[in-house]
C-alpha cells in the first residue's frame, strides 16, 4: 500500500504521542514491554514504527491499538477506513477473527471483532520481526532412482514472526513447512494442512508428531521407538490406517526423520 513520507511520520508522531501518554500512566509500559504484547522480537521494531523508519501496516497497527487502547483511526486514517470496507480488493485485504490482548490494564476489553490483516506475495518486504521459512516438496530422482524429500530453496514460502519461533525454541534456520496430504491425520490435520518443521529436532519422542522422508514419500505421523532402533509410525484416523511398525534395518535403510512439528495449520 503506498504511503508519502509526510503520511508517515504523522503516523509515527501521533503513535508516539500515544505510547508518552500511556506510558505517564504506567511507567511498566516500555518499548520492550510493548513489543513483549505484540509478539514482537524486541524494542527495536517498536522503536522502527514510533519513529517512522518502517511505514505501519494493519497487523501492526491492530496490535498497538490493542496493548495501548486507542482507536486505530487517531493514528492511521488511511488503514482504520479499511476495516469495515468490504468492497476493498481482496487480493490486498483479508479479514480474520482477532481477539483482544488481556496481558495489561491498558487492553482492548470489547468483544472479539473482525480485522483485515495485509496478504503478501513474493514482491512484499520482509518486516522487521518476521522470517520466510520454505517447504519440503517430494523430488523425483534421475535414472530411476526413485524419489527424495528435499527443501524447495527457490519455491514457496510461509512467512513467521521471529517472536513466535523463539518461544517455541525453534531456529529460523532449522525450521521449514510441508503439505499434508490424504485423510491419514484426520482429523487433527485434514488434507491440505500446512505443518511448521523443526529439523534441529530429529530425536524422536513417543508420541510427539514428525515428518519423515519414508522412501522418497513426505510423510506427516506419530512416531514411537521400538527396540532395535524401530518405529511405530501411527496416524489419527487410525481405523482407516492402522498402526505400521518397522524394524530398526528397515528404518536405518527406508526411513528418515526431517524434524519435530511444532505448528499446523488447518484451512477449512
Amino acid at each position: 500500500m503506498d504511503i508519502t513520507p509526510e503520511i508517515q511520520q504523522a503516523e509515527a508522531a501521533a503513535l508516539k504521542a500515544i505510547m508518552k501518554a500511556r506510558k505517564q500512566a504506567d511507567a511498566t509500559l516500555t518499548q520492550d514491554r510493548i513489543a513483549d504484547l505484540c509478539g514482537w522480537s524486541g524494542q527495536s521494531v517498536v522503536s522502527q514504527y514510533a519513529n517512522g523508519k518502517i511505514p505501519l501496516n494493519i497487523p501492526a497497527l491492530i496490535k498497538f491499538s490493542q496493548v495501548l487502547n486507542f482507536d486505530p483511526m487517531d493514528v492511521s486514517p488511511r488503514l482504520a477506513k479499511l476495516f469495515g470496507d468490504k468492497s476493498h480488493p481482496p487480493s490486498q485485504i483479508a479479514y480474520q477473527l482477532t481477539r483482544p490482548a488481556q496481558e495489561h490494564p491498558h487492553a482492548v476489553t470489547e468483544h472479539a471483532a473482525i480485522y483485515p490483516i495485509e496478504v503478501w506475495d513474493d514482491d512484499t518486504p520482509l518486516g522487521p520481526d518476521e522470517v520466510e521459512l520454505p517447504f519440503f516438496k517430494e523430488v523425483e530422482l534421475s535414472a530411476g532412482k526413485g524419489s527424495e524429500v528435499m527443501l524447495e530453496t527457490s519455491g514457496r514460502k510461509l512467512r513467521f514472526g521471529r517472536r513466535s519461533l523463539q518461544r517455541k525454541g525453534v531456529e529460523p534456520s532449522s525450521a521449514a513447512c510441508a503439505a499434508v496430504t490424504g485423510n491419514s491425520m484426520e482429523p487433527v490435520l485434514p488434507d491440505g494442512s500446512t505443518v511448521g518443521i523443526d529439523t534441529g529436532r530429529k530425536q524422536v519422542q513417543d508420541g510427539k508428531m514428525y515428518a519423515i522422508d519414508h522412501a522418497g514419500q513426505l510423510r506427516v505421523k506419530l512416531l514411537y521407538r521400538l527396540p532395535g532402533g524401530g518405529l511405530r509410525v501411527r496416524s489419527y484416523n487410525d481405523t482407516e490406517h492402522p498402526d505400521e511398525r518397522y524394524e530398526g534395518e528397515y528404518v536405518a535403510e527406508h526411513i528418515r526423520v526431517i524434524g519435530q512439528v511444532f505448528w499446523y495449520s488447518v484451512l477449512l
